[in-house]
């Protein structure tokens, strides 16, 4: 027998808080793996400039 968690929702029960927090759970730990937030974005490739000169009018 599976227990309400709460009364506006009369299908939604504990079975399904708990399936529906393991799958956020696995999407942000899929998000972690695929992005990760120490990524370098400052490699080693050539730094391009833009060169101009102020007007003193």
């Amino acid at each position: 027998m599976t227990k309400r968690i709460g009364t506006t929702h009369k299908d939604f029960r504990r079975r399904d808080f708990v399936g529906s927090s393991l799958l956020t759970a696995v999407l942000f730990t899929a998000a972690l793996l695929l992005f990760p937030a120490s990524l370098k974005t400052e490699g080693k490739s050539p730094e391009v400039t833009a060169q101009h000169e102020v007007s003193t009018r």
